[in-house]
């Protein structure tokens, strides 16, 4: 018998001590579940319950996580370096959903439909499914509606979607992550018809204050392929059971629901105050995938910002020999 002494936290609410053995008694009756966070003595913080070993095995089996529907399967290929798009192909009757502004060109085939929401909603609640999609949308600052792109020929039809500033196009098959990606607000650049296009609340304080990211991030939700985009370059991290990385938080593009996201606040005030990268980072425990960029757009839009001439910026580099002389004989001062 264990004479470590534990506390459990449920939904915000500390609750113990309990001995070892009446904690996993709690668990294995169903009056502690897999949301729950554990801590002991000796911890340098609390942890989900799912990745203590002390307690896992005595967790009911997750649920499968809800699919909205059979996404349509689609073809794609990736073009380009800096400024990629996505090129997919739509066999007859097939769809696919784009944030408003991400069209590039289509064949004559495809038909556009301006839509409440992902179009998954319609299929299960009606217009007032698609309604509340819809509104759940704006939440994450989206709009009201989306583009749904169909092939309606009889034969094999194009339509492509692109980058709104350099950066990668990242292709996610959903069925092989859960069938749930969380990923940054204005991430998402489109999908096939039948992926939902929701919102994930952040359920920790510090992380929906100071995260960058608010409280709300996008959830995307489905078995097929959805696509996202990111700034610069972006590698995929696999984080083993436990294991812990820190980043910017702009830097955080998406990771899989099994994730624990959190907000930790920079050490030592000398380092807060003058190390010019903010006083919080992103603290992510695995297992699961995380993707990370490496230009989030607000670091790229705040450079561009700050260069410009008409906020006093100064542009070096460039222009005549005559320097400001130059500028005003070109009209530029």
């Amino acid at each position: 018998m264990s004479d470590k002494v534990w506390y459990a936290a449920i939904s915000g609410n500390q609750t113990g001590p309990f001995a070892e053995d009446e904690l996993r008694a709690k668990v294995s009756s169903g009056e502690i579940g897999r949301d729950a966070h554990v801590f002991r003595e000796g911890m340098s913080a609390w942890v989900p319950i799912v990745q203590q070993p002390e307690f896992a095995d005595q967790l009911p089996a997750a649920p499968p996580p809800p699919v909205p529907g059979s996404a349509h399967v689609i073809d794609y290929e990736i073009y380009g370096e800096e400024m990629q798009f996505v090129e997919i192909t739509l066999d007859p009757q097939e769809a696919c959903i784009a944030e408003a502004g991400s069209f590039m060109y289509m064949d004559p085939g495809i038909e556009m439909e301006t839509i409440f929401g992902d179009g998954s909603s319609e299929q299960q609640g009606g217009f007032m499914g698609a309604l509340l999609g819809a509104g759940k949308r704006v939440l994450t600052g989206e709009s009201l509606f989306m583009t749904l792109f169909g092939n309606s020929a009889g034969g094999q039809q194009k339509v492509a979607f692109a980058s709104p500033y350099p950066g990668r196009i990242i292709p996610l098959d959903l069925k092989q992550h859960d069938n749930t990606i969380i990923c940054q607000k204005q991430a998402f650049l489109c999908a096939a018809k039948g992926v939902a296009v929701g919102i994930a609340f952040q359920k920790r304080l510090g992380a929906g204050l100071f995260g960058g990211e608010g409280f709300i991030l996008q959830k995307l939700t489905g078995d097929g392929l959805a696509f996202v985009h990111a700034g610069g370059t972006v590698v995929e991290r696999k984080l083993a059971a436990g294991e812990t990385m820190r980043l910017d938080t702009g830097c955080l593009v998406a990771l899989e629901s099994h994730i624990t996201y959190d907000i930790q606040m920079v050490k030592g005030i000398k380092t807060a105050l003058f190390g010019g990268e903010g006083l919080f980072y992103a603290s992510l425990t695995g297992p699961g995938s995380v993707w990370i960029q490496s230009l989030p757009f607000s670091r790229l839009a705040s450079r561009i910002y700050a260069a410009a001439p008409q906020t006093g910026g100064r542009r070096t580099g460039e222009g005549s020999v005559l320097g400001g002389l130059g500028d005003l004989v070109m009209g530029d001062s």
